[in-house]
Formats: C-alpha cells, structure tokens, sequence
C-alpha cells in the first residue's frame, strides 16, 4: 500500500495541514492522527516513526488516512492550544460541544468548528467516511475507547501494558470522541502516551510503543472497521 500526500488544509496561520490517504480506496477508512495538542511531541514522534517504517506500510492493504501534525501552528510554538487559544479537542461540532471555559487550555473556540484545523480534519471525514480513529496524545500512558472498540485497547494493552478506559477521566465536550461516534459511529481510540522527562526520552516512547502500534496496522483486527 502507498499512501498519497492529499491536498494540505490550512491553519490559522495559513501553515500547511497535510495528511495522506491510502491508494486503496473501497470502505470505511482507519484514520491515525497525531499533534491535535501542539504540546504533545511525544505524538507527533511516534507517528513519524511509524510513517518512516516503509516496510510496515507494504504490508497494509486498507483504506487509511494520516495525519501527522493537526495543530501545526502549536507544535511549532510549543502551545497546546492553536493561534486562536482553541483546544481542538473542544472545538468540534458534537452535541456535547459547550461554550463554556472551564479553564482557558480547554477553551472551545466561539462556535463549535470555528477553527480552520478542525474543518480540514470534518472535510476529510465528509470524503472519507471513518470507520475508526486512532488519536495519538501524550499525558500519561493510557488506551482511552470510545464506542466500539476495546478489542483494540485490549490488543495494544497486551504489547504495551497500558490501562484501559472508557474516560479518560473527566468530560470532554466537543472532543474527537463525542464526535465520530455519534455523527459516524466511528469508535475513537484515544492513546494517551507518556510525556518525556527525567531519564525517558523520545526514543524510549517510541521504542515502548514501536510493537503494539506495527503489530496492530499489520494484523486482521481493524479490517472489521473498513466495512460500509
């Protein structure tokens, strides 16, 4: 399988958003994101070891998207917001979306899909129907599912030994989470992985995640989501 560089979105910065899609084409598509929170490097290193491994990609046949860098204005200024303060993950148009501010990094934008970011990401799933989302994050080791998939927490909790969580805690109005399962019924797997630090690196992340994540895009368990 290639995949193909799509036309990028645009950030609230006109930054390039890209993303890729898969030259397999029929069915729901796997989506893996990464970076919604500029902040959380550790993401966005992990999807760009997956996204080099070239043998790994050989070796799926099924129609994926990828995108590496959702929040290309924060990553690149270290925020987790975007340039207008927006958490992405409380920006878009789920029936659980509020105006309230309960703390300003979770700020959720004026309207829900004010942001240019999150628009790219609805336009995608508009032309390319999801069939599961695997959002990579980074706060403390954890498989958050939403909807169905805790098969898939199960299959990377073997290989990992993370926990697995139906909440990651506390409400996230207006989240990816809400979100496809309610507009898609797409399930969304939230994978929470630890943040560097003292004596851990961004080698150490990947490295403790390079099994789980290579054996799940290359196994039988997520054909079941392409389905329309």
């Amino acid at each position: 399988m290639k995949l193909i560089d799509l036309k990028p979105g645009k950030s609230v910065e006109m930054s390039d958003i890209h993303a890729y899609k898969s030259d397999v084409n029929n069915g729901r598509y796997i989506y893996i994101l990464a970076g919604v929170h500029g902040d959380e490097v550790e993401s966005i290193y992990v999807l760009k070891e997956l996204l080099a491994n070239a043998e790994l990609w050989e070796k799926i046949n099924r129609p994926t998207i990828v995108v590496p860098i959702v929040n290309v204005d924060g990553y690149r200024i270290g925020t987790r917001t975007n340039s207008h303060g927006v958490d992405l993950n409380r920006n878009l148009p789920a029936s659980s979306w509020s105006h309230v501010i309960t703390e300003p990094q979770y700020h959720p934008g004026l309207t829900p899909l004010s942001e240019p970011e999150n628009q790219f990401l609805v336009s995608l799933f508009q032309k390319y129907p999801p069939g599961i989302a695997i959002s990579l994050h980074s706060w403390r080791p954890i498989l958050n599912y939403n909807g169905d998939c805790i098969e898939v927490a199960h299959f990377l909790a073997e290989r990992n030994q993370y926990p697995i969580a139906p909440s990651i805690g506390y409400a996230t109005p207006g989240s990816l989470g809400d979100y496809l399962p309610e507009k898609y019924s797409a399930p969304v797997l939230t994978y929470e992985l630890p943040r560097i630090g003292h004596l851990r690196t961004l080698r150490d992340v990947w490295d403790e995640n390079k099994l789980a994540l290579t054996d799940l895009l290359t196994s039988d368990l997520l054909n079941k989501y392409c389905l329309l």
